[in-house]
């Protein structure tokens, strides 16, 4: 469950600094668009797949489904997931820390702290944490409602036997076979079980 804050009470310092005082919005509650909204380093509901988190930090419904963000910490050399494409998303990854390697079609990316990589809806693709450190990416979902199926693949993970129907509803095809070549090609690491 991921929380939005906005402020309730907004003022500002001896300093003029704001000084805000926040209020916790359910998820399933829209943020006022009229008021600010802050989301501090810590908060959103955290799950661990092994090498690849999953930190929810704007849902669908704070934003009127025209997007969703999650912030995916990476450790060094793991593999974010198989090759997969979306039908109804387009993904855009904003990497904050580390290095990011994605493989886009038949291209392959590096990228450093500061860099977006977009991958569009149709496009089969794949990304990982391409160093020796952790990495950290932002990834944002458009339109919004991608976010619930990490919710979804929460409980029964790492059973791959209960994914069909979740693929199914969220309009992804995963290639599982996929994940011993990558792992070889770039040296990598998987959170997902063979």
């Amino acid at each position: 469950m991921v929380h939005a804050l906005s402020s309730s009470n907004v003022g500002t310092t001896k300093l003029g600094q704001v000084k805000t005082v926040p209020t916790i919005l359910p998820p399933s509650t829209p943020a006022p668009y009229s008021a600010p909204v802050v989301i501090p380093p810590g908060a959103g509901a955290r799950f661990n797949l092994g090498g690849f988190g999953i930190n929810w930090k704007i849902d669908g419904v704070h934003t009127d489904r025209r997007f969703s963000v999650i912030q995916h910490p990476l450790a060094p050399r793991a593999l974010a997931a198989p090759l997969h494409r979306h039908h109804r998303e387009d993904e855009y990854s904003f990497l904050l820390t580390g290095t990011l390697g994605a493989l886009l079609g038949d291209d392959v990316v590096i990228a450093e702290p500061g860099t977006w990589v977009f991958k569009p809806r149709g496009q089969w693709h794949t990304y990982w944490n391409a160093g020796d450190v952790p990495c950290e990416i932002i990834e944002v979902y458009s339109p919004a409602g991608f976010e619930d199926y990490f919710r979804e693949l929460a409980p029964i993970w790492p059973d791959r036997t209960k994914s069909a129907e979740l693929l199914r509803k969220y309009q992804l095809d995963l290639d599982f076979d996929s994940v011993p070549g990558l792992c070889t090609r770039f040296g990598l690491t998987s959170a997902r079980p063979n």
